[in-house]
């Protein structure tokens, strides 16, 4: 079975594990993940294409592709120019890849740091305890009262004003103990996520971009910026007032969530309505919301990158509207950078920041209130 999959695919499955069962288990989650952002229909060669380019890949407060108020802390000609770049790739109502795409195309793994498959949560891993334990608290902790309050108290951007490259640094700083794939610094997936959109998108500076900012948010983590908990920065994201989708990495903690048995939010739709499109849900809290507050400018990657149950599972799908559906394309193919670029094979940062340094020059101010 699996020599036809690879020869129609033109890919390789993963290594064999040592047992039968743990080899068909992870065959079929790999398989499923690399056809599963494919829309039925497309010919041959496309299928290979896209079997070989995605695995799988959150708009929010008015969010696109890239749109953002130019009246905050950008001056109004930078953020047009990044959202005409973004038009040039935007799929326009049909599933297809951007025109500039590079043969010296990112490779993703087929394992993660530790020797495992990506974003497997059952593992035996040193990590999966301190993992299990992060999602247990935060599936408690994140109600719909807690994002109001987290909301209102940082839209205040009054914990330091600073330029992105030096957010990037503080990122030295910071590892996101959610993470199963990852235990280096964050500026090191920041990088590496950076640099593997680089190679299949050489002339899309802004998608280079989006990645290196993708998760600056996390410095919420440090003490100048309220030293919050894990559970209330990193982690996969999930719609609050509303009932939580089995879908959910370790649902069964929900259960011990204030607004599970809310009769106001414990419903399916919740304090929303069908169809009311994401812009409208609110998330929980986390570095994704926060950077939205900073930077008034919004990418679909940076949102909702991190609702996995929403793009992997399809759930939720009944509170999205038409233009999400039509952006979920393109988060499906975009993702894969984020979840499969992560290495031990770690980015020479000097090497690189002259490049980046010039395209936050491009595309934001010096300073930022954060």
């Amino acid at each position: 079975m699996w020599y036809w999959v690879e020869e129609l695919l033109d890919v390789r499955t993963p290594p064999q594990p040592k047992t039968k069962k743990k080899a068909f288990v992870l065959k079929m989650s790999w398989f499923r993940d690399r056809i599963a952002h494919i829309p039925q229909g497309v010919d041959p060669v496309t299928l290979r294409k896209l079997a070989r380019w995605g695995h799988q890949s959150k708009d929010h407060h008015e969010g696109r592709i890239l749109h953002g108020d130019t009246r905050s802390q950008f001056d109004e000609k930078s953020v047009h120019t990044v959202t005409e770049e973004a038009k040039k790739v935007a799929l326009n109502g049909e599933f297809s890849l951007p025109k500039e795409f590079s043969h010296n195309e990112f490779t993703t793994p087929e394992i993660n740091s530790f020797g495992h498959s990506f974003r497997d949560y059952d593992a035996e891993s040193e990590r999966q305890k301190d993992i299990e334990e992060f999602y247990r608290l935060q599936h408690i902790n994140q109600t719909y009262d807690f994002v109001k309050k987290m909301r209102e108290h940082y839209q205040k951007l009054d914990k330091a004003e600073m330029s992105i490259w030096e957010c990037c640094e503080l990122l030295n700083q910071v590892v996101d103990e959610s993470d199963p794939d990852l235990d280096e610094p964050q500026i090191q997936h920041l990088l590496q996520s950076a640099e593997a959109i680089r190679k299949d998108y050489p002339n899309e500076d802004w998608l280079h971009l989006t990645a290196l900012i993708h998760d600056l948010g996390k410095i919420l983590l440090l003490p100048q910026f309220g030293e919050l908990p894990q559970w209330a920065v990193a982690g996969d994201t999930f719609p609050v007032g509303c009932a939580f989708d089995e879908a959910n990495i370790h649902h069964k903690y929900f259960k011990y969530n204030p607004d599970f048995k809310n009769p106001a939010c414990s419903t399916k739709e919740g304090v929303y309505t069908k169809g009311c499109g994401l812009n409208n849900v609110m998330m929980s809290w986390g570095h994704d919301d926060y950077m939205y507050l900073v930077t008034n400018t919004i990418t679909l990657y940076m949102m909702y990158n991190n609702l996995v149950a929403l793009h992997k599972e399809g759930a939720y799908a009944h509170l999205m509207n038409d233009e999400d559906r039509e952006n979920l394309k393109w988060l499906h193919v975009f993702n894969k950078y984020d979840l499969y670029s992560k290495s031990k094979v770690l980015v020479d940062v000097e090497k690189v920041k002259p490049y980046y340094q010039s395209l936050i020059e491009k595309y934001f101010p010096a300073k930022l209130k954060w």
